[in-house]
């Protein structure tokens, strides 16, 4: 749903009370404002509410909304949380609701009160912490972690360990946001903003960070980005050489190979690239 509809819903009085509640936090202690917040959370949580939106010109960072979630730390109180023999102590509570909402969740799946997961997702045993957003149909895998805010698409398959950074601050800062049909591949690491566009694929232990060099491969000439995977890129782990004072060295970057065909069976296109281009999932 985007941000447009969102203001039909819960009316601009919320945003305005989040934006006066961040410049003095003494409002919270008035019912309206603290209502404003909690308002925010179970937007959040039923995913009419992002911590970012897309749109025409590409992704929006929708500061008020991350605002409104270090409020929501600011008023909880720590409770114990006790599964025996299990017991955990915390301000959060847990995400509740699974069979109503369509979601498989396998022991020990976690995830917390403000993030959203969408219809026919799974939940393996993985994390998924506040403000995240996973669309229809995802698989979260084994130990993979979906950190705060993370954006994840539709039908994306997260694979076993894959970490997805999150973030909170600084409020302008993008999360990362991995698109529609991407499949990303065992161990890999997605962070600070990164954007993986749609239907591509990472293999194994692919880390992107902002400053990592995404090298596409694939033509005569290389081509290079940085923060982003362009739209059905296959990628792999690579490195570059680079001169230092003590020598020279390898760094490590990331490899565009080429790209998944195009197909209207996106599972039957997925398993050709990797057949293709002999890509470690």
């Amino acid at each position: 749903m985007n941000y447009v509809c969102i203001n039909r819903i819960t009316g601009m009085e919320i945003r305005e009370q989040i934006e006066k509640a961040w410049e003095n936090r003494d409002l919270l202690r008035q019912t309206q404002y603290s209502q404003a917040v909690e308002q925010l959370m179970e937007g959040l949580d039923r995913g009419e509410l992002r911590t970012a939106s897309p749109g025409k010109s590409g992704w929006t960072v929708n500061e008020w909304v991350k605002k409104g979630i270090l409020l929501y730390f600011g008023i909880r109180k720590s409770e114990t949380i006790e599964l025996p023999p299990f017991e955990f102590h915390d301000k959060m509570k847990l995400k509740t609701g699974y069979a109503e909402k369509g979601v498989r969740v396998v022991p020990h799946a976690v995830a917390r009160y403000g993030s959203f997961i969408g219809k026919n997702s799974i939940l393996m045993p993985s994390y998924v912490n506040i403000g995240a957003y996973i669309g229809e149909g995802t698989m979260v895998d084994t130990w993979a972690t979906v950190g705060s805010c993370a954006q994840i698409g539709s039908q994306v398959h997260l694979s076993g360990g894959v970490g997805i950074g999150g973030v909170l601050e600084p409020l302008q800062a993008s999360p990362v946001i991995i698109e529609d049909n991407c499949f990303i591949g065992s161990r890999a690491i997605v962070v600070e903003g990164v954007i993986v566009e749609k239907e591509a694929v990472l293999g194994a232990n692919v880390v992107l960070t902002k400053s990592t060099r995404i090298i596409d491969v694939s033509h005569p000439e290389p081509r290079e980005y940085k923060g982003r995977i362009p739209p059905r890129s296959v990628v792999i782990p690579g490195t570059f050489p680079k001169k230092f004072p003590a020598g020279e060295y390898q760094v490590a970057c990331a490899l565009i190979i080429g790209t998944r065909k195009a197909s209207t069976d996106l599972k039957t296109s997925l398993n050709e690239a990797l057949r293709e281009f002999n890509v470690p999932v």
